[in-house]
């Protein structure tokens, strides 16, 4: 996926856009319906260039 400027809407935590008060990782929605997810940077392998890993607890997703 090609990196651009996306419009986020946050899904989890308390909705003001940073990481305090203890409510990160945290997942959004863009426009077009994908997801993205903040969490801690994970090294479990090495990614292709361009993409990234973050580890996040499974109770973020609210499963």
């Amino acid at each position: 996926m090609a990196r651009e400027e996306l419009t986020l809407t946050r899904l989890t935590g308390n909705g003001n856009g940073t990481c305090g008060e203890d409510d990160c990782p945290n997942v959004y929605r863009t426009a077009s319906g994908s997801i993205v997810v903040q969490g801690d940077v994970s090294d479990a392998f090495t990614p292709p260039q361009g993409e990234g890993l973050v580890e996040i607890p499974e109770s973020v997703l609210g499963w």
